[in-house]
């Protein structure tokens, strides 16, 4: 079993949102609404990309508590969207959730869609998250932050696993964090010089890597992992803007880990990679009012 379990479901809902009427889901501002988990890698996905699309009066967000609160899993508040949608609905209701408050249903629940739709079809003076040409590059980049990062910290950190299957995670990790150092080099952003969203997933993906799967990797592992100097930089260069900083809640991540962990915390959990909540609270401070 892995070092780190979660309940899993294949996407039930994957309705889009249109740009026009004829669609059945017209992108109308006021007419839906985000239901997040802020422990979820995907929320906070979909959380960035909502704070830098300026969002926030326009696809309005529910907050969810950390961990699931319905019994078998799943959140009491979105049962009623989940009935509403898919009667007798088998699963349980997870997020995040895109719903159409007008009707009460489920638009989607696959938060790739959710993502280009918000940014593609309500983003209004923020970066073009998804510029033209760019879903090949953006996707590449999500392949090596799947595979190469959290699938390769994943298989390294799992209980039982011989030194040789150990050592190989490694490897792929290293070098996919090697690759995406050198793309670094010459560039301020994962894709070239704008914000795109390449740069939210690997930010997440990073996030994981330093809150979640560290825990399980040994120390050396671990300073594997650091001798990626652009990276981490990047990565605390990026968790000092608002929307990435804001949305960013440790305490809940580590609740989700500790929650469905069922590997053995090792001796890097002890060396954390970046000082996520020092870049936040520094972020807060800077965008504060002067005597508030």
């Amino acid at each position: 079993m892995s070092a780190t379990t979660s309940p899993k479901a294949v996407p039930s809902f994957r309705g889009r949102i249109g740009s026009d009427a004829r669609s059945g889901y017209p992108a109308v501002p006021h007419r839906y609404r985000l239901h997040l988990a802020p422990s979820c890698p995907g929320c906070l996905r979909i959380a960035v990309t909502h704070g830098l699309a300026g969002l926030e009066d326009v696809v309005p967000v529910t907050m969810l508590p950390a961990l699931p609160d319905a019994p078998g899993g799943g959140y009491l508040a979105l049962r009623p969207r989940y009935e509403a949608s898919s009667h007798r609905h088998p699963g349980p209701a997870l997020a995040p959730v895109l719903s159409d408050d007008w009707t009460g249903r489920i638009v989607s629940t696959h938060a790739p869609d959710i993502l280009q739709d918000l940014a593609r079809l309500f983003g209004g003076s923020g970066p073009r998250l998804y510029p033209d040409g760019a879903d090949g590059r953006i996707e590449a980049v999500g392949r090596l932050c799947e595979q190469g990062v959290n699938a390769a910290a994943q298989r390294a950190g799992r209980s039982g696993i011989g030194a040789v299957a150990r050592d190989a995670a490694l490897t792929t990790l290293s070098r996919t964090l090697q690759a995406l150092d050198r793309r670094l080099a010459s560039t301020e952003y994962v894709l070239g010089s704008a914000l795109t969203a390449a740069d939210v997933q690997l930010w997440v993906t990073l996030v994981q890597l330093d809150t979640v799967h560290r825990w399980h990797l040994d120390a050396a592992a671990v300073y594997r992992i650091t001798d990626h100097p652009r990276l981490w930089s990047y990565a605390r260069r990026l968790a000092a803007h608002p929307a990435f900083a804001s949305h960013l809640d440790l305490d809940a991540i580590a609740d989700r880990h500790h929650a469905h962990c069922r590997g053995k915390e090792a001796a890097g959990a002890a060396v954390r990679i970046v000082d996520w909540p020092g870049h936040a609270a520094r972020t807060v401070a800077a965008v504060e009012p002067a005597g508030s």
